[in-house]
């Protein structure tokens, strides 16, 4: 059969497997254009019982696209805060404040011009556009070029770009209309999530395509899918300094672009630095004591860290002073530091 046949005959397949097979997760209880947005923002990058708890405290907050439009961003970080990569939020509201101005509150019925949105890519529009309003429109993302690659035995390199144009294409000639078009888009991702998987032994006894699969004919499952290697991640050296001074500390908030943009830290140093140094930039302090290593991957940078807690004797202007009940309870500090906010 050529890859359109196969293709052909593995959608509907899909759509039967998934409506008898899918899990109750909470977007799919009400599956809305705005809860299809939210949930498929979360889950980039992020697994779905990590996205959760975060997806039901977000939606109670912040019910529909007017309320996310209004938040304030710093109530809106603190919800997202350990979710990562926040320049998702900041994109959610930015694209709030545009569906409000240009469309009634209402997202857009229509791939094109959900595209046009800040941080809705391909993907996330074909998600919504299939899921939310019944478009034929394939939402091609990891799961499903993991599916795709063993279905077809395709041994190109998943991760360029023209692989997945190529891929959506061949999905979008056969993808169907209504209801069925979210059961196929949401029938792949699970596919990909529960049957076809990565990293370890995929269930192939389990799933609806192993008539159809080229992999699993030629008993070749585990080549697929070929990726090209990652580039090593840049290592970054800091001191972090937990500056206190009668019970509070310091804290100061990031720039508003780049890594961890606009949210809220304990000041740090460039390189590596031992108590001698530190006792040289603050010859007042009372005491400098280490507190700690850590650890944490970003996705293009590791950053690794050693901690000094410097008790002084006054507050310095240039940070704002907490103490570390409100600091967590108000203000959002990334997960990389979560393990220094623990030492207070």
């Amino acid at each position: 059969m050529t890859d359109k046949q196969i293709i052909e005959q593995a959608l509907p397949r899909i759509a039967d497997w998934y409506a008898a097979a899918r899990r109750p997760l909470p977007w799919r209880l009400s599956p809305t254009p705005y809860h299809v947005w939210i949930s498929e923002i979360m889950l980039q990058q992020t697994r779905i019982e990590a996205v959760i708890p975060y997806y039901e405290r977000f939606i109670s907050e912040l019910p529909d696209i007017p309320s996310l439009a209004k938040v304030d961003e710093n109530r809106l970080l603190k919800l997202w805060e350990g979710l990562g990569y926040y320049s998702r939020a900041r994109n959610l509201r930015k694209a709030a404040v545009q569906v409000c101005e240009r469309h009634g509150g209402k997202l857009p019925a229509s791939a094109e011009e959900l595209k046009k949105l800040p941080g809705v890519g391909d993907y996330t529009a074909g998600a919504i556009a299939s899921i939310a309003f019944g478009l034929a429109e394939p939402a091609v993302d990891g799961n499903v070029l993991r599916v795709l690659s063993r279905l077809l035995a395709d041994g190109r390199d998943v991760l360029s770009p023209s692989v997945r144009r190529e891929a959506a294409a061949l999905l979008r000639a056969g993808y169907p209309a209504g209801e069925a078009a979210a059961l196929v888009t949401e029938g792949l991702m699970e596919l990909g999530e529960t049957v076809c998987v990565p990293g370890g032994e995929a269930r192939c006894a389990l799933c609806p395509l192993k008539e159809l699969c080229r992999a699993r004919s030629e008993g070749a499952v585990e080549r697929y899918p070929v990726r090209s290697a990652p580039r090593p991640r840049r290592v970054e050296e800091r001191t972090v300094l937990l500056l206190r001074c009668a019970g509070k500390t310091a804290i100061r908030r990031r720039e508003e672009k780049g890594l961890l943009a606009g949210l809220w830290e304990f000041p740090s140093l460039d390189g590596f630095h031992d108590a001698d140094e530190l006792r040289a930039l603050w010859p007042d302090a009372l005491s400098v004591t280490p507190c700690g290593e850590a650890r944490h991957l970003f996705t293009h940078v590791e950053w690794r860290m050693r901690g000094f807690l410097i008790e002084l004797p006054r507050e310095l202007p240039i940070y704002v002073w907490e103490d570390a009940r409100t600091i967590r309870a108000a203000y959002s500090v990334p997960t990389a530091l979560k393990a220094f906010l623990r030492r207070l």
